[in-house]
C-alpha cells in the first residue's frame, strides 16, 4: 500500500513537470523558480489582447419567399377572410371538446 501511494506522487509529479513544459514554462520546470526576485519592484499590466472585429450590420431588407408553382401551372386558391374563420371557429370547437 505504501508503494501505490509513492508511485502516485511520483505520477501526479511528473504530470505536473509535463504540464508546465508544454505551457511553456521551461524555467519553472528546470529550475523551480517561480517568483523572480528581479521582477519584484516593478508591477507590469498584461497586454490586452485586440477585441475580434465586429460582425457586420444585417440588412434591414428582406428577402421574399420563392413562389412555388405546382409542375401543373395552377396556382393555389387564395385565402379568404370567411376560410381563416370558419377555421378559427373549428379550433374553437375542438379546444371546447377537449377541455
Amino acid at each position: 500500500m505504501l508503494e501505490i501511494g509513492i508511485f502516485c506522487v511520483i505520477v501526479l509529479a511528473a504530470g505536473y513537470w509535463v504540464a508546465m513544459y508544454v505551457m511553456g514554462r521551461h524555467d519553472d520546470v528546470i529550475h523551480g523558480k517561480f517568483v523572480h526576485s528581479e521582477e519584484e519592484g516593478e508591477f507590469a499590466a498584461p497586454a490586452m489582447p485586440t477585441p475580434p472585429p465586429r460582425f457586420p450590420n444585417r440588412s434591414l431588407k428582406t428577402a421574399e419567399p420563392a413562389k412555388i408553382v405546382p409542375a401543373d401551372g395552377a396556382a393555389p386558391p387564395e385565402v379568404t377572410s370567411e376560410a381563416l374563420q370558419s377555421l378559427l371557429a373549428a379550433i374553437q370547437q375542438d379546444l371546447k371538446s377537449v377541455a
